[in-house]
């Protein structure tokens, strides 16, 4: 698409995109998920770790984006460079999962909000939730197709609305903060040990990776960016921001409630804290806020989701249909796409007691794939010495931040267990038709011998998944 000089994004706009997508429904949930997991110390040990690993990655993104400007595809042609065609494929498609659910998971978390006030939501997977979410997606939809820069102008605006009551909680919750309770809470555990504690840690590796997955938003969209330093500029800012927004509101919460009670909190958990502290109406502040924010980071997704699948097949891994756009400039087809398949996710989720952890738990594990692949994409290009890295000291730095990134997402596939890595394969394995229609509308041959390998063991873990369900050994 040829993109005019009014239409490019501006360094605001851009870390809107990244704040935008990072606070949205897992934000209003820290305080349940820690508390069920660890404690204040464990809390700090996890963002600890979170924090520097998922910095090292936007650290990464941020130098891809300066040394390989020609990349402007983001997070798939990094995959597709590195790696080949059928792992730049994968990671276009898990990142574009990985959007599919977090969207499927600000529906029902928005229907459940609203399930304390009217009971037909239930949990957000009754009829009725379902029915409202339908019309909220297509309502969306159709805003979107008029435009990437009104919709994205919209996010902007969403995104300052959305911080003003996260503010407000946490200044609300600090002017209560009680040390004793704090300190009560403070191993996470009847028995202080090192053992312990590192299992509570990990406990809560899924959830960090949840709430920051949307890091990349800069780097997908860098294609509309006025100036290309504009694209790291505001994925470390953005990062940055709301790493101290997600470590105030976990530290906080263990000051006004014990992690028992913490644990026991219905989500929105954020909505039962204040509660505590101010009495009723602090819920409903919080569940509008939660809302806002959730309303925020579905517009910022669902753009990121029909931009990857577009920008895959513009450079010939997805099916040319999907490179389609209408009049405004919108990939119209990749939009189609993403909100059908929306919408059957949000239909099947009424059938499922537990579909919004599931969703979470899945988001987190699809996104893991294409971040692993992007820091080992930034390891192969440093190690490469070659003229995009002249200065010594520099390409040092890029090399060992590079190197923590791949350990910490490496790290992150561990910690998200065996279950949820098998899970995936029912999306990766069937999506594989996008790959061969792709390969079969150039004429040339599907996969190389390594490529040939890498759909062999999908497979088997494909079919070891289906074996597993039939037999009752593994449930979803």
């Amino acid at each position: 698409m040829a993109v005019h000089g009014e239409a490019k994004l501006s360094l605001v706009t851009l870390t809107g995109m990244v704040v935008g997508s990072m606070v949205g429904a897992g934000i209003f949930s820290l305080p349940q998920a820690f508390g069920k997991a660890t404690g204040p110390l464990g809390a700090i040990i996890a963002w600890t770790i979170a924090g520097i690993g998922m910095l090292m990655l936007a650290l990464v993104f941020q130098t891809l984006a300066q040394r390989r400007a020609d990349l402007d595809a983001g997070i798939f042609m990094y995959a597709r460079e590195g790696f080949g065609n059928y792992l730049g494929f994968l990671s276009a498609l898990g990142y574009w999962a990985a959007a599919l659910l977090g969207n499927v998971t600000y529906f029902i978390l928005v229907k459940s909000t609203l399930g304390l006030f009217f009971p037909a939501f239930g949990d957000g997977n009754t009829l009725v939730a379902v029915a409202t979410s339908s019309v909220l997606l297509w309502v969306f939809h159709s805003l979107i197709l008029r435009g990437i820069r009104q919709a994205t102008a919209l996010n902007t605006v969403v995104t300052i609305a959305k911080l003003l009551p996260i503010f407000v909680f946490l200044l609300l919750v600090l002017l209560a903060f009680d040390w004793k309770t704090f300190r009560e809470s403070f191993w996470g555990a009847d028995e202080a040990g090192l053992g312990v504690l590192a299992s509570q840690v990990r406990n809560t590796m899924l959830v960090t990776v949840f709430v920051f997955v949307g890091i990349e938003g800069a780097s997908v969209y860098s294609r509309y960016a006025r100036k290309r330093t504009d694209v790291g500029t505001a994925t470390v800012g953005g990062f940055l921001f709301v790493l101290a927004l997600m470590l105030a509101i976990t530290l906080l919460s263990y000051g006004v409630m014990p992690k028992e009670e913490l644990a026991q909190l219905r989500n929105p958990s954020m909505a039962g804290v204040l509660a505590a502290v101010t009495g009723p109406w602090g819920a409903i502040f919080v569940s509008i806020g939660l809302v806002i924010s959730v309303a925020g980071a579905y517009i910022a997704w669902v753009l990121l989701a029909a931009e990857i699948l577009h920008s895959a097949a513009t450079h010939q891994t997805m099916p040319r249909f999907l490179a389609r756009e209408n009049s405004s400039g919108v990939p119209a087809n990749a939009l189609w796409l993403t909100n059908i398949i929306v919408q059957l996710f949000l239909i099947v989720s009424m059938f499922s007691d537990y579909a919004f952890m599931l969703a979470v738990a899945m988001t987190s594990s699809m996104i893991l794939v294409p971040y692993l692949l992007v820091a080992a994409f930034g390891v192969k290009t440093a190690l490469q010495g070659d003229s995009l890295f002249a200065q010594v000291g520099r390409n040092s730095a890029e090399t060992i931040q590079s190197l923590l990134a791949l350990i910490y997402t490496s790290g992150l596939i561990y910690a998200a267990g065996v279950k949820y890595l098998l899970l995936t394969t029912l999306i990766y394995v069937p999506g594989t038709v996008l790959f061969l229609m792709a390969r079969n509308e150039q004429g040339v041959g599907i996969f190389n011998h390594v490529e040939l390998i890498v759909f062999a063991i999908l497979s088997f873990g494909f079919f070891a998944v289906i074996f597993s369900i039939t037999k009752g050994y593994m449930t979803i």
